[in-house]
Order: C-alpha cells, then sequence, then structure tokens
C-alpha cells in the first residue's frame, strides 16, 4: 500500500470518527485553561449559585468604595448599597449592575441599611458607627430624622460606647438598633425617635448577653407574633428574643462568625465575615493563629427550621446527632461576606468589608 493511500485512509477514518464525536486529541495538544470565575458554581443542596465577581464593579476614579457594607432592594426592584467612602455612601445598581444613583457624603462609618415602606415611599435607616447615629432618609439621601448617643434619651450614660450596626422597623414602626460595636444592647424607639427599652444585658457569655450585636432582623415566619433575631458574632450564632425582650432560644452556627440575618420566603441568609477552626471570645483573634482564618468568609442558608441548607463558599453543611459540625471557608473566592441580598429571582448579592476595595458580587441561581 502507497503512503498516499495510508494517509488517505487516515484521513477517511478520523473524519468519520469525528462525525460520531470519537475522535480523541493527544494529551500534549490540550491547552487546558481555569475556568473563568463566572463559570464557578458554588453551593448545596438546592441552593447552587453561579459567581460573578465583575456584577457590581463600577469607575473607581468616579464612584470609590472602602467597604461595601450592606444591601437591600426597595420596592422598585432597585439595589441600594451603603459603604463608608464619603465621596458616595450610598450606590444605587439595577439587577444588571448598572448604576443608576449614588449619594452621601457625611456617613464615616456608614455600616447598616435597612428598608422600610409605610405603605406608600421606601424609607432608609442608616447606621454610622463612626457618627454614633441612625438616620432615617429618603431613598434619593434627604434626611428625616436622626437617632444619636442613648445618653440623650436616658438609655445610656454619656461616656458608654455607642456604634450602631444595625437596625430594623417592627409592622407599628418601632425602630430597633443593634449597637453592635458599642455597648452590644439592642435599643427600641418609637416611629418618632422616642426611647422604650434596651434588650439584652450587654456584652457577655450569657443567655440575655451578645458579643457583637452585629445585626438584627425581625422574623415574620411561623405561626404567632413576629420576633427578633439577633446576631452574636463572636458566639457563632443567633438569638431569638420577643419584641418586647423576652429570650425565646439559641440558633449555634459553629465556626461561622455570621453578620446579620436576611429572611426571604422561608428561608434565612447571612454572610459570614471569617470561619474558624476554634472557639473563641472576640478579640482573641491572635490566640490560635494556625487555627483561625480571619480573611476568610462564605453565605450560609438557613430553613425556617434552623437548619443550614447550603454554604456557598464554604464547606457543605453536615449534622451529626442532630448537631450541626464546624462550618469554615472552603473555596476562596470571598473575603469577610459582610451582608447578602436576595432579590425576586432568589439571586444574591454579596457585600464584603476589608476586601481590598471590592465592589458587590453577583450569586446566580441555578
Amino acid at each position: 500500500m502507497s503512503k498516499i493511500e495510508i494517509n488517505r485512509r487516515y484521513f477517511l477514518n478520523r473524519s468519520a470518527k469525528a462525525g460520531l464525536g470519537l475522535v480523541c486529541t493527544p494529551h500534549f495538544n490540550i491547552i487546558k485553561s481555569k475556568p473563568k470565575l463566572y463559570e464557578t458554581i458554588i453551593g448545596h443542596g438546592d441552593f447552587k449559585y453561579r459567581v460573578h465577581k465583575d456584577w457590581g464593579n463600577l469607575d473607581r476614579s468616579r464612584t470609590p468604595v472602602k467597604n461595601c457594607h450592606e444591601m437591600v432592594m426597595d420596592s422598585q426592584g432597585r439595589l441600594i448599597m451603603v459603604g463608608d467612602d464619603t465621596h458616595n455612601n450610598v450606590l444605587i445598581y439595577d439587577k444588571s449592575g448598572k448604576l443608576l444613583d449614588a449619594w452621601g457624603i457625611r456617613y464615616n462609618g456608614g455600616h447598616g441599611l435597612s428598608l422600610w415602606n409605610d405603605g406608600s415611599e421606601d424609607f432608609l435607616f442608616i447606621c454610622d458607627t463612626k457618627g454614633e447615629s441612625v438616620i432615617k432618609t429618603t431613598t434619593n439621601g434627604r434626611e428625616l430624622m436622626i437617632i444619636g448617643h442613648p445618653s440623650k434619651y436616658g438609655a445610656y450614660n454619656v461616656n458608654d460606647n455607642f456604634k450602631p450596626t444595625e437596625s430594623v422597623i417592627a409592622p407599628n414602626g418601632d425602630i430597633y438598633i443593634a449597637d453592635g460595636y458599642g455597648s452590644n444592647y439592642i435599643l427600641q424607639f418609637t416611629k418618632d425617635g422616642e426611647f422604650i427599652r434596651k434588650i439584652g444585658e450587654g456584652r457577655g457569655t450569657g443567655q440575655n448577653q451578645f458579643q457583637t450585636a452585629h445585626g438584627v432582623c425581625i422574623d415574620y415566619r411561623g405561626k404567632g407574633q413576629p420576633t427578633l433575631l439577633i446576631t452574636s458574632r463572636a458566639t457563632n450564632c443567633f438569638k431569638r428574643f420577643t419584641l418586647d425582650g423576652k429570650f425565646i432560644e439559641q440558633i449555634d452556627l459553629p465556626g461561622a462568625f455570621v453578620c446579620r440575618p436576611v429572611i426571604h420566603n422561608s428561608n434565612l441568609y447571612a454572610g459570614v465575615c471569617w470561619s474558624s477552626e476554634t472557639n473563641f471570645i472576640e478579640g482573641d483573634m491572635k490566640t490560635h493563629p494556625t487555627r483561625t482564618s480571619p480573611n476568610s468568609g462564605f453565605i450560609t442558608i438557613l430553613d425556617k427550621t434552623g437548619k443550614v441548607v447550603s454554604n456557598p463558599g464554604g464547606v457543605e453543611p453536615k449534622y451529626k446527632k442532630g448537631q450541626l459540625e464546624r462550618m469554615v471557608q472552603k473555596e476562596q473566592i470571598f473575603k469577610h461576606c459582610h451582608d447578602v441580598c436576595v432579590d425576586n429571582d432568589e439571586n444574591l448579592y454579596v457585600c464584603q468589608w476589608n476586601a481590598n476595595n471590592s465592589y458587590p458580587i453577583k450569586l446566580e441561581r441555578v
């Protein structure tokens, strides 16, 4: 058989196999590139997401950020974020990641952001940790009310620390403020800013105490009256109280330094600022430096029973004899997840603290 005939048969045989999808390219000709981040799928069970890390990126020369602290979605479907860069404390996106508006030039400690609708209009409540105040505004930035240091209302002594990290509004308009970086109480005010009560017993490990009362929300799920869910971040848990301040239960999340709880439909979502392989009291980050991961972070998702069902960016949640095993970061996608916002399509938007001035990241539900 001639060389020409051999080559012709080889070509015909290879072409036939190619038509059936049977040709294998030699391994040395394969150039395997790393998957792009938006092709990465994270999460567990029914809660899996495609990562879009560039979703919220903007022109840093015009709209810079330091820390993207929290985000909410308003009644128009806009995504509103608060941060601590006084060039633009508030950024307003549409769902595609396009910037719609930016405002705010004085909230040096822009940290907490809550939205409340009075039945006809959306309002924002901004917690300024450095300004020691909670500010009620319209969604375009007009200030309507300021709640200042609790000593002005007889709730604190003048020298007590007050660094509010979060707020939430009750059905009747009452305002609950989490003093997470200050004296670790939850403060309840009327809708007009009149002081009602302090909830909790300050900082500590007791049933009614908190170690960084970083977040607070109102849980409307289930039967009976709504309840407060309050973060105790260094204790790796949420604590449930009645609206008038009586302890109900503790939801343990070992290893996860959770930020505020976010309720969407029947599930609870939270950013995990960092994770740890050992228990410790906040402020003890250097005791076990080889066993802690201060730059880590992920998202944790709980069902209506309080069971963790997914940890996007973290290890798969596992229970042993009814007890949740320790949860830590798995994929190095996030750094200090500070908040998560859920849209109507159940996509997630992740805000990060101390993450190299990064903009929000979108997690597309798959």
